[in-house]
């Protein structure tokens, strides 16, 4: 597929990540633009292809656009936005007295994402995902990477779809729409996989990255957390039971944060105890 050529002077910058930048259109509010760091070209295409095929399955996420290429060199996505939206993390900082309303819409949303059942043959498996992280991570010693590999075979086998990146920043909603958005990382496979990362954000991250990322203190972080788990697991669940069966799970996303930062995280690692054990 060949990228559309456009002009990065029509942009203007408007957030970043580990991965590259957002951009958003300075005549049209409608366009946004997702640019990936120099040498990044296989990425952004997979990404746009990969939204296309989850965006055809009728799942709600805003409608993807167009590959492109600055003069630069630069890869991206130019995306549809979602004008008016808001994120369920900004939304409870913004109104924490709503905190209750936000944790059960999110969570319904998750429910429902992971009841849709897909065609394996079409979408990665999550657990071949985290077998690729295990083989590439430098920080784990082999007799560590021999059982993690056995946790992560030992978890019942799901068809049902995963976002992959499930932060409570990644639901957004305008009226009564809803939508996911950066399912660069969608596949299919126990959802315990998926809502562990609902668990780290709010949880298991420390105050300062709360702050910075989801704009508001660890502490109603948490209480997002503890309105979610009824909600998603069951009104009879404990909470205690629940976070210990989603415990390793998170710890599993250390594998994640340390490719992106290229260091090995401790704070993460922890929840790991029971499977290193």
């Amino acid at each position: 597929m060949e990228p559309i050529r456009i002009n990065l002077n029509d942009y203007v910058l408007s957030g970043g990540g580990a991965n590259g930048e957002s951009y958003d259109h300075k005549t049209d509010p409608s366009v946004m633009l997702k640019l990936y760091f120099p040498g990044k070209i296989q990425q952004p295409l997979d990404e746009m292809l990969l939204a296309r095929k989850v965006y055809d399955l009728g799942i709600p996420t805003p409608e993807p656009g167009e590959y492109v290429v600055t003069e630069d060199g630069r890869y991206g996505i130019r995306f549809h936005r979602i004008l008016g939206k808001k994120s369920y993390s900004r939304a409870t900082a913004d109104e924490p007295e709503k905190i209750g309303q936000f944790a059960a819409e999110f969570a319904g949303m998750c429910l429902q994402l992971h009841a849709i059942h897909l065609d394996t043959t079409r979408f990665e498996n999550v657990k071949d995902r985290y077998y690729r992280l295990l083989a590439e991570n430098p920080f784990f010693t082999a007799a560590e990477k021999d059982r993690i590999g056995r946790f992560i075979a030992d978890v019942p086998d799901e068809d049902t779809a995963i976002h992959g990146d499930l932060q409570y920043s990644n639901g957004i909603f305008v009226g009564d729409k809803r939508y996911f958005i950066d399912l660069g990382d969608f596949c299919y496979g126990n959802h315990l996989f998926d809502v562990a990362m609902v668990y780290l954000c709010t949880c298991l991250s420390d105050e300062a990255f709360i702050r910075e990322t989801f704009h508001m203190p660890k502490s109603l972080a948490i209480e997002f957390w503890r309105q979610f788990v009824p909600v998603y697991f069951g009104a009879d669940r404990p909470l205690k039971d629940v976070e210990e069966e989603i415990r390793p799970f998170a710890g599993l996303k250390t594998l994640i944060v340390e490719r992106d930062t290229r260091r090995p995280m401790p704070e993460f690692r922890a929840a790991l105890k029971t499977v290193l054990q």
